[in-house]
């Protein structure tokens, strides 16, 4: 079996150990943001805060660095390769974790959490173009498909383990070990994974490249409006990810050790819905998937807010973790097409349009989500008018990128009906 470089697979890691070492580079991401919710308050109480709500800003600083960094490495990987950009990306991670670890101030800890965010998105953006480079057609589908199994995984398990972290050895533990698993991932990757991109396909470094590429994504009706609606879906997310700590361990719900263990209840619906998805496609089709999802995402919000009203802004423990559980089900299955339908119709642009949807949709995520999080008053009222306002927003932007036609195959001349 060869690769797309030309290269016989057996170069490098075999399928299995390729697997795990792209899921631990991307788990990497994950790991930076949901190992520190449970130490958000022993950080306020370290450097003094007196609003809770600053502490948010330790998740949306890093989702600042992670997002405008990716507008740069996807074009560079073209250019130098993907091991220089890996490996350059672990190390600014790593020392941003160090830096972290040794922060004297509030703000010092946010400048090293942007840092941390710059050297992650190496790790996230190019994993995606290692596999294609390794790998085509089925096998490369297959490898995505376990990879994303395993990253599922982390949200779910990394709440707990930064809560062990925190009860041993302090909320700077956690940043030590960040970095010390950045340092084993990178020796792991720098080890078994050989360069993939081929000679032949290297580009030269060039303005023009950039722009046209940014001009093509641009005019694109499909990728305009899908990369909205990513970006916007992602601001609910985040909203509930910047302030889930204080809903539901310290200040709302009050459940203190037992909130990783909800928050891994609604996490892991994520990778739940995932593998129905990547069961149901091929038949359904990704338009009626994502479409037929976000329509039942919009009607839980709007049932989920005036539940929030009824019961004066904090609904019974077990409505909300069934409304989140059932909101992530419907979240996963339209961003998983959305992000799919966002690139189809981009494939001569494809490495530079990944990096550049990318960047914007992290970084309206991150505002949106900080937005969301801010507004945070002790109740969940500002996270449910979020969700259902963000969500029927970005549903009324699927119906204008469709021209009103939703569920229907692809019905434009850039994509043949057949791929769906």
């Amino acid at each position: 079996m060869t690769t797309t470089t030309g290269l016989p697979a057996r170069q490098g890691p075999g399928f299995a150990e390729t697997v795990a070492l792209i899921a631990a580079l991307m788990g990497l991401t994950a790991l930076a943001i949901d190992t520190m919710l449970p130490a958000l308050p022993a950080i306020g109480d370290s450097f003094g805060l007196a609003e809770a709500n600053e502490l948010q800003l330790v998740v949306f600083s890093y989702m600042v660095g992670f997002g405008i960094a990716q507008i740069v490495y996807g074009p560079l990987s073209d250019v130098w390769g993907r091991r220089p950009l890996v490996i350059a990306g672990l190390v600014i991670l790593i020392v941003g974790a160090i830096v972290s670890a040794l922060a004297t101030g509030f703000v010092g800890l946010l400048v090293a959490r942007v840092l941390q965010g710059v050297g992650a998105a190496a790790a996230r953006v190019i994993a995606v173009s290692i596999v294609r480079d390794r790998y085509e057609g089925r096998e490369m589908a297959r490898v995505m498909s376990f990879t994303m199994m395993v990253f599922m995984i982390i949200p779910v398990l990394a709440p707990s383990f930064g809560g062990l972290l925190l009860a041993l050895a302090g909320w700077r533990s956690i940043f030590a070990v960040m970095a010390a698993l950045s340092v084993a991932v990178g020796i792991w990757f720098y080890i078994r994974m050989p360069e993939t991109l081929h000679p032949e396909f290297r580009r030269a470094l060039s303005v023009r490249s950039i722009v046209e590429a940014a001009r093509i994504c641009v005019t694109n009706r499909e990728a305009v409006g899908y990369s909205l609606a990513i970006g916007l879906l992602f601001a609910t997310l985040m909203g509930f990810i910047g302030s889930a700590e204080q809903i539901l361990g310290s200040d709302g719900y009050r459940l203190g050790a037992l909130f990783p263990a909800v928050f891994a209840s609604v996490a892991i619906t994520g990778g739940i819905a995932a593998f129905v998805n990547s069961r149901l496609v091929r038949t359904w089709g990704m338009r009626r998937l994502s479409h037929g999802g976000h329509v039942f995402h919009v009607a839980l919000a709007a049932i989920f807010l005036a539940a929030a009203y009824l019961w004066d802004g904090l609904p019974p423990l077990w409505l909300f973790i069934a409304m989140m559980v059932a909101m992530q089900f419907f979240f996963s299955i339209a961003m998983s097409n959305y992000n799919a339908l966002a690139l189809d119709p981009l494939g001569e642009v494809a490495g530079t349009a990944s990096s550049l949807i990318g960047a914007f949709t992290t970084l309206i995520g991150a505002v949106g989500g900080a937005m969301i999080g801010q507004a945070f008053d002790g109740t969940i009222m500002p996270l449910t008018a979020g969700y259902f306002g963000l969500s029927a927003l970005t549903l009324v932007i699927v119906f204008w990128t469709e021209r009103g036609r939703l569920f229907q195959p692809h019905h434009g001349n850039i994509v043949p009906a057949a791929a769906e």
